[in-house]
């Protein structure tokens, strides 16, 4: 599994919305445009745009149901995901200690 940054993914997670979306299809198994949208301060439009970003970067797949799709959460692609966070997480928890180490020797020295 590659922990290399995707920014089409983070751009799509970056969303608040979208991270709400994601929540509630990850809850409910899957969902539709339109049952999302009744339980969301959004349009069925706008939540079909979002759906469509979520989509393109792999975290949802939708199939035909009648005159909609069923959205399901792609949990291998949310699981890279968490992975690429857990790996930025780790780079920059090394960084503050670098620093925290730099202004502790700085203090002592004055």
């Amino acid at each position: 599994m590659s922990t290399a940054v995707d920014d089409d993914l983070w751009s799509a997670i970056g969303d608040p919305t979208r991270r709400r979306m994601l929540d509630l299809l990850l809850l409910d198994g899957d969902g539709t445009a339109t049952g999302l949208s009744t339980r969301l301060p959004v349009t069925r439009q706008a939540i079909a745009k979002h759906l469509g970003v979520l989509d393109r970067a792999g975290l949802v797949h939708g199939t035909p149901a009648g005159r909609e799709r069923r959205y399901r959460v792609d949990e291998a692609q949310l699981a890279r995901a968490v992975a690429q966070l857990s790996s930025v997480g780790a780079a920059w928890d090394a960084r503050l200690r670098r620093i925290k180490r730099i202004a502790e020797s700085i203090a002592r020295e004055t």
